[in-house]
């Protein structure tokens, strides 16, 4: 590899920028050439430096991460870093192949084993001339491939871990956070829920309530109740509302008259 891995650092909170600056000081190997705070500067500024690598902040203002590499270009890629406070973002930059993803806050030791990816990922590139991962990555999103998530990255026990979709039994508002409710598990995570249907595949997921998601796998029976509401029914005895303007869509996508 080259004597230096040129680096740039693209997020909208200084004290990030600091903290990624500061992390990468000890490393011999790293020259920062460049920070920006905001996407169209970075999409310039990456354009004219042509990093190797870049720590980019998925949620920017003005121009997302992903839209950012969507104006970079291909054939102009460089190594990256995704970087984020949002369980949601962090699953969609794992699910498009990144380098490796690191969600805010990040120890020091998370930080430096997503480093190492990221030069082991340059060496690979260096070796066989071409950015497979990445480019792949732009053409998906050029192509408008609507995918679904297959799997959520929740917090649990000081640590965070990836949950199947499909071990999801329902979903319900708390607050400013979901709670997932899996078995005897639930699990909390930052998103709307209007984003989060949105992400589900309406196959297996469906909105029954303003507050509520649930898995039509777990449906046990739906019957009638008061003012026009139905009361669903899971598999392990838990009663969910039905509201009426969501009744024709559960009874349709259940094959129910």
């Amino acid at each position: 590899m080259k004597s230096k891995i040129r680096t740039v650092i693209v997020d909208d909170e200084p004290l990030a920028r600091d903290r990624i600056r500061d992390l990468l000081k000890s490393e011999p190997d790293i020259e920062v050439v460049g920070e920006y705070a905001d996407g169209n500067q970075a999409v310039v500024g990456i354009a004219e430096l042509s990093p190797d690598l870049v720590f980019l902040d998925v949620q920017l203002q003005q121009l997302d991460g992903f839209a950012l590499l969507d104006r970079i270009g291909a054939g102009r890629l460089p190594a990256v870093i995704f970087v984020t406070a949002y369980d949601s973002y962090a699953v969609r930059a794992f699910e498009v192949h990144p380098v490796d993803y690191l969600l805010k806050p990040f120890g020091r030791e998370r930080f430096y084993d997503a480093l190492e990816a990221a030069r082991t990922y340059l060496r690979q590139v260096q070796e066989s001339g071409f950015s497979d991962r990445l480019v792949s990555l732009v053409e998906e999103m050029r192509a408008g491939e609507k995918r679904y998530v297959e799997r959520l990255l929740v917090k649990t026990g000081g640590r965070f871990v990836f949950l199947r979709a499909e071990q999801i039994d329902w979903v319900e508002t708390s607050g400013n956070y979901l709670k997932l409710h899996c078995g005897s598990e639930e699990y909390l995570i930052r998103e709307t829920m209007q984003s989060l249907e949105q992400r589900l595949d309406p196959a297996r997921f469906l909105r029954i309530h303003r507050f509520t998601v649930v898995n039509l796998e777990r449906i046990k029976q739906v019957e009638p109740w008061l003012h026009g509401e139905y009361v669903v029914t899971l598999q392990d005895g838990k009663e969910l509302m039905l509201s009426p303007s969501y009744r024709e869509r559960l009874l349709s996508s259940s094959g129910r008259g």
